[in-house]
């Protein structure tokens, strides 16, 4: 047994080993097996994306498989490692030589929700089948060199511990010992990650352990962030009536009733309805004096515009709030955090708008429109935000371009600590997350995609 296995065993992070007959668990994230049944569906549907528009004879046929699987509502999330043989090639108009059959290693992401498969994921390079073994990867072999150096002789050590911090803080459970190597191998690798955005962060921000720390990028963006924002135009939107007041040096929606409590999203990658009924909240407050926590399972149900867990726009979901009628408050349509059937009652609705605006993509502009008007629709390129502790987040705009947005939060306020400029963001990840729910960026340097794409509801 490896040493870092022994530790995990000796720290009590993994459970007795399995009889060799017992079958992989049904639900939760497994660890690397052989091929099973389960697999073969989304296998076939990534060599079939792979083979797309390439003429017959000169398609790869499907090899090895092994896989891991996350659920997380209605889907299921699948992580493959596959080998591809592609056949020779014979025609003299493409290959100088006769060329043999090549063997690819690819790994794929494909998700399937209701019974729908897409491709998240695909990285496909040459490999040498004698070596394919995912059975004997050290844990180095998951850890990227920093800046060449060798890492720590006790290393390994110091992670382990690390490691089972985390799992008590944040009372993580695994179903094998296979899943829970995986999992620290994971975590390991996320520290270094950490530290590397740590190094490049031009604010005050830290990063390190979150509850999003055994995750890997992939399964993180897929199941918490919203890949939409970035690709889909959404609906157009008539520009906001400007503020022409000089916006006041710092202001918080949070101090003067317009923002109800930090709410979690779970696993589903609903954040565009959270930002969307965030606004309309303080929106209402604003017009009626009431506030109110409205029903963000209403928009994943309700609104056949976006796509539930899979991502939305606020653009669309002003739209479907419109055509309902109104918004029903989060204790008579409580979240789930999964599609279902819509059960809107017109009669239960508490809340309407009359229209949603585009704002103004000059930071001292939507400073002053906010002061003015309530906290403000956004979405942000999501950057670091996996191992965002607190602080104020600066990150190099190459690390953090504005064009990759993916996380639709909401706008509270603005402000300085120590001199240095911020946004205060309400996210959807829970209270025990970030600054108690809190994310801080810094303000008026574009930061992050910040300014992209601010909107609001109407309420006459």
């Amino acid at each position: 047994m490896a040493p870092w296995l022994q530790l995990l065993l000796l720290l009590g992070l993994l459970p007795a080993a399995a009889p060799a007959s017992s079958k992989p668990p049904a639900a939760g994230a497994q660890a690397w097996e052989l091929a099973s049944p389960e697999l073969r569906e989304p296998a076939r549907f990534a060599l079939e994306m792979y083979n797309r528009g390439r003429a017959a004879g000169t398609r790869a046929a499907l090899g090895a498989v092994r896989g891991r699987v996350r659920r997380a509502g209605r889907g299921s999330l699948y992580s493959l490692k596959a080998t591809l043989v592609e056949p020779p090639c014979n025609d003299p108009t493409v290959c100088q030589l006769p060329v043999s059959k090549k063997t690819l290693l690819c790994s794929f992401e494909v998700l399937d929700e209701l019974g729908k498969h897409m491709l998240l994921r695909r990285d496909c390079g040459p490999v040498d089948t004698k070596t394919t073994d995912d059975r004997n990867e050290t844990f180095s072999s998951f850890l990227p060199l920093l800046n060449k150096d060798p890492l720590p002789q006790d290393f390994s050590v110091k992670m382990a511990s690390i490691f089972k911090d985390f799992v008590t803080t944040y009372n993580r459970t695994y179903d094998s010992q296979e899943e829970a190597s995986w999992r620290m191998s994971v975590f390991a690798n996320n520290m270094v990650r950490a530290q590397k955005i740590q190094a490049l962060d031009r604010g005050t921000a830290r990063y390190g352990v979150t509850k999003f720390s055994d995750l890997t990028e992939e399964e993180f963006r897929t199941i918490y962030l919203n890949p939409l924002l970035k690709d889909a135009p959404g609906r157009n939107m008539r520009p906001a009536h400007p503020v022409t007041d000089v916006p006041p040096p710092q202001w918080d929606w949070r101090n003067k009733g317009a923002v109800t409590n930090v709410k979690d999203q779970g696993m589903c990658g609903s954040c565009w309805a959270f930002s969307v009924t965030g606004n309309v909240e303080g929106q209402w407050f604003l017009k009626r004096g009431t506030l109110l926590s409205l029903s963000e399972q209403e928009l994943l149900d309700c609104d056949k515009t976006d796509k539930a867990c899979l991502g939305g726009l606020p653009s669309n979901a002003y739209s479907a709030i419109r055509t309902l009628g109104g918004l029903e408050t989060e204790d008579d349509y409580s979240y789930r955090g999964r599609l279902q059937t819509c059960s809107f009652s017109a009669e239960k609705a508490k809340v309407y708008i009359n229209d949603s605006v585009e704002l103004s993509k000059n930071e001292q502009k939507l400073a002053a429109w906010l002061a003015k008007n309530g906290p403000v629709s956004i979405a942000i390129n999501a950057f670091g935000m996996q191992f965002y502790r607190h602080g104020i987040s600066h990150p190099l705009r190459p690390l953090c371009s504005p064009w990759l947005i993916d996380h639709a939060v909401l706008l509270v306020g603005y402000g300085n600590r120590s001199a240095i400029p911020f946004w205060a963001i309400k996210n959807s990840w829970g209270t025990d997350w970030g600054e108690e729910g809190y994310y801080y960026l810094h303000r008026g340097s574009g930061a992050c995609g910040v300014n992209i794409m601010a909107s609001s509801a109407v309420i006459n």
